[in-house]
Parts: C-alpha cells; sequence; structure tokens
C-alpha cells in the first residue's frame, strides 16, 4: 500500500489528466464543428499549417493554434521538415473524429457537454443547492445537436439494422402485412417517416410534448407526402385515450427523461393491443453507482445526465431518473407497469443502448 504522500502525487497527476483532458475534449468539440478534422483527412501525407488550413476555409491563426492542442493532446502528429512544421491526422483516427465515420465516429459526442455547459451551467450549480429541475425549453441548441445525432443514426441503421433485429425479424414482417405503431418522444418524427416509407401498408403515430418538433414532424411528413402517418402533442404521462390502439410502441432514449416515468410505462402498456410489444431503448448501465465503476463511458453519461436528463426529470417535483437509471430499475418499473415480460438485448452497431422488449 503506498503512503498518503503517494497517493496525493498520484491523485495531483490525475487531476492535471482531468484539466487537460477537459480542455483536450472542448478543442476537439471546436474542431469538429467547425471542420478542422475533415481538413486535416483530406491530406494523405503531413502538411505544413497554411496548406490545410487554405484548402480547409479555416482562419490560418485559429487553426494553428487549435493544432497546437491536438498536438500536445495527442491527436495530430507534427514533424518537421527544412524548419517548417508538418501536421498529419493519423488514417486510423480519420473514422472516429469525422462525419464519413458513420456508426464509428465518436468525435461527435465532443460537442455534447461544452454545448450542456453553454446553455445551464449556472442552473445547474443553483440546482445542486435547492433541487429544482430545468425546462425544457432553456436546452434547444442541445436539442438540435441531439436531433442531427439520433436522425444520423437512424437513417444508418433503423430500417436495414434494428428492425430486423426485433423479435428476429417477426416485427419487420407484421410491419410489411399492416400493424398500427407508435413511437412516444417522436421529436422530428425522423423514425416514424422512415417507417412509413419502408412499410406503406402500417399505419403511424407519434407523440412529443413539443409542439414546435411536431409542427416539423407534420410539415416535413407532409412535403413528403406520407399519408399512412400522424403527429400529436401529447404528454406520455396524461391520461390515455388510445386504450388498445398499438400493435407496436417505441420509445428511443425518452424514458429516462420523463417527469412520470411509471405514468408513462403504464400508459404505453394500456395503449398496446393484446399480443402487442414495446421496444424501450435505452442507455446500457446498471441501477448502481458501485456496479457502473468501470462502466467505459460512465463519467461522461453520469455528466450529461447530471446536466439534462435528470434536471428535465425533476420539473413539476418530477421523479428524475436520470439517464443512468439503470437495468436494474428499468425492469421494474417495466414489471409494475404491468408488462408480462422483458426481454434485455444487445442493439446491433449500437454499444451505449440496450433494447428492452417488454410484452403486454
Amino acid at each position: 500500500m503506498g503512503t498518503s504522500v503517494d497517493r496525493t502525487e498520484q491523485f495531483c497527476q490525475k487531476l492535471c489528466d482531468i484539466l487537460n483532458y477537459g480542455a483536450l475534449n472542448t478543442a476537439m468539440g471546436i474542431g469538429y464543428a467547425s471542420g478542422a478534422f475533415e481538413a486535416l483527412a483530406n491530406f494523405d501525407e503531413p502538411a505544413p499549417c497554411e496548406s490545410i488550413a487554405l484548402q480547409g476555409g479555416l482562419d490560418e491563426r485559429y487553426f494553428q493554434e487549435w493544432l497546437g492542442v491536438m498536438v500536445t493532446g495527442g491527436i495530430v502528429e507534427v514533424t518537421e521538415e527544412y524548419g517548417v512544421e508538418l501536421y498529419f491526422l493519423p488514417k486510423e483516427y480519420v473514422p472516429l473524429l469525422t462525419r464519413n465515420g458513420g456508426n464509428a465516429n465518436l468525435g461527435v459526442y465532443t460537442q455534447e457537454i461544452p454545448l450542456l455547459t453553454q446553455g445551464v451551467l449556472n442552473e445547474v450549480v443553483s440546482g445542486m443547492r435547492n433541487g429544482e429541475g430545468i425546462s425544457y425549453a432553456q436546452y434547444q441548441p442541445f436539442y438540435a445537436f441531439m436531433e442531427q445525432l439520433a436522425n444520423a443514426k437512424h437513417k444508418q441503421v433503423l430500417v436495414d439494422t434494428f428492425l430486423p433485429s426485433v423479435q428476429n425479424g417477426v416485427i419487420v414482417e407484421r410491419l410489411k402485412q399492416g400493424i398500427h405503431v407508435c413511437d412516444i418522444g417522436c421529436a422530428d418524427g425522423l423514425v416514424l417517416q422512415l417507417m412509413a416509407e419502408a412499410f406503406p401498408n402500417s399505419t403511424f403515430m407519434g407523440f412529443d410534448i413539443a409542439e414546435e418538433s411536431i409542427e416539423k414532424a407534420q410539415k416535413r411528413a407532409a412535403e413528403m407526402g406520407l399519408k399512412n402517418i400522424q403527429f400529436k402533442v401529447q404528454d406520455a404521462a396524461a391520461e390515455v385515450v388510445e386504450a388498445e390502439q398499438f400493435d407496436y410502441i417505441m420509445a428511443f432514449d425518452a424514458i429516462h427523461d420523463q417527469t412520470r416515468p411509471f405514468e408513462a410505462l403504464r400508459n404505453i402498456q394500456l395503449m398496446l393491443k393484446s399480443g402487442g410489444v414495446f421496444s424501450m431503448i435505452d442507455i446500457a448501465a446498471s441501477s448502481s453507482v458501485a456496479k457502473n465503476k468501470n462502466h467505459p463511458m460512465g463519467a461522461f453519461l453520469y455528466t450529461v445526465s447530471l446536466m439534462h436528463c435528470m434536471p428535465v426529470g425533476l420539473v413539476e417535483n418530477g421523479m428524475g431518473l436520470g439517464m443512468m437509471w439503470g437495468r436494474e430499475q428499468a425492469l421494474e418499473l417495466c414489471s409494475i407497469a404491468g408488462f408480462s415480460s422483458v426481454e434485455v438485448y444487445d442493439i446491433p452497431e449500437d454499444g451505449f443502448n440496450s433494447h428492452y422488449l417488454c410484452y403486454k
């Protein structure tokens, strides 16, 4: 066992690492948003700052300072030839840091914490003392980002990968034949629009509490000429008027944000027809902080929950589940809500979430 002095020195080094990596994340978010990583990725050989900035449409002085962060942070390599510094983004890093990386792209997430900090840092600090929630209205830039992130993923995997994995393809066959489907927390409606195009014999209904999102969803569906889809402003926990109307219900990362998650789950159970199923997509984690200690993205996910998911869930004396409510609590609430059984699956090409397949 090390001495107290050793432990202090080790923690001091850890704090230095935290400060460096926190700063690095911010700078990477700036680089991602500005297209700096794409600019670097366009070069197959090390190149001068001036050349990369010029081709990428970036200001050379800003880009030069940003490169200083990337080099000292171990993201970008630098060499020197004839007194000129040359910069290079290793090709192995490119899919992880650029928009063309598809599901491998982790660089997009570097924007998440800076956006939350920009929007609600002071409110979260106040909430640490007064316990008050934070309304959805204060997160608009963050929601715009999350909408883009989710939509990019859905376009890639929803119809061709995720849906075929549900009940080993049974739900796809039913969708082809024609069933009634609902998406809880549908946002701008992309999930249902993709499904309505792919499965014209089925009908689709989207619920969300955000009027702007529903208006956007309705407008886009009309522009696409989709006749088998409707959207409605509705709180998932409000009194059910669509009892036993749906064969299949989905909720993508929506239940943990609810102020009344039990009521929402109970309503979903009531909305399902006999034999209906509910796909709840939510973060893959335990309900125990101790069990999440070695979660590879634990600190990041708890921070997003601290700054968004938990505060919005506390509004109007809500339950405030938070993103990391975990498998144990999810299974317990689903059982209490009346689902006869729940199966938990990994999701193809999605390491963040679990698929809770709930049967009426």
